[in-house]
């Protein structure tokens, strides 16, 4: 811990970038991105949709939650997938953080298109600060595509991995920047 109090916040990835491409421009969304906890296999004829998390996902998750709580994070929404271990992973985040509801997307299923997602993300106003809770491979290419404008950055999203956006605007194109990223077992480590 810092002398206030606060745990640090670790750094793993930092891009700078020229967060205002226009002085008219004011500040942006913040996008904070989640992957699902570890979930339970299909099995034969199982649903993907209805995986849940396993034993293991939720402990992991209820880890996350803490740190995030621990920094003081808060969000004006929070919208998940709606497969099973999505929307478990985003009402454990949500509860630990005393967020009263957690929206469905269905633009967050796996193999979505990181457009529609911006494009959702642009009808909130331009100081929200939004959680997402989603799969791979989306959230990476929508990462890449928040920051550097196209799928082609190599963003790994690892199970209950957490990432922050800072300053993106669909309407100023790509203006945002990858802040920081850290995988669930990091956040675990920092929780007692």
């Amino acid at each position: 811990m810092n002398a206030g109090g606060r745990i640090p916040l670790p750094v793993f990835i930092h891009f700078f970038h020229n967060v205002y491409p226009d002085p008219g421009i004011s500040p942006c969304v913040d996008i904070y991105l989640m992957r699902h906890g570890r979930a339970e296999d299909a099995g034969h004829g199982g649903s993907d949709a209805a995986r849940r998390l396993t034993k293991k996902g939720h402990e992991e998750i209820r880890a996350a939650a803490r740190w995030m709580k621990a920094q003081e994070l808060s969000f004006d929404l929070v919208a998940a997938s709606p497969l099973a271990r999505a929307q478990e992973t985003a009402g454990i985040v949500a509860a630990a953080l005393g967020q009263k509801t957690v929206e469905t997307w269905d633009v967050l299923v796996p193999g979505g298109n990181p457009d529609t997602v911006c494009h959702t993300i642009g009808r909130y106003p331009d100081t929200a600060t939004i959680l997402l809770v989603g799969h791979e491979p989306l959230l990476s290419a929508l990462a890449s595509r928040m920051v550097a404008g196209d799928e082609d950055a190599r963003i790994a999203m690892t199970k209950g991995a957490v990432a922050k956006i800072r300053n993106f605007s669909f309407e100023a194109g790509c203006t945002g920047e990858l802040h920081w990223l850290i995988t669930a077992r990091q956040m675990a480590a920092f929780m007692p």
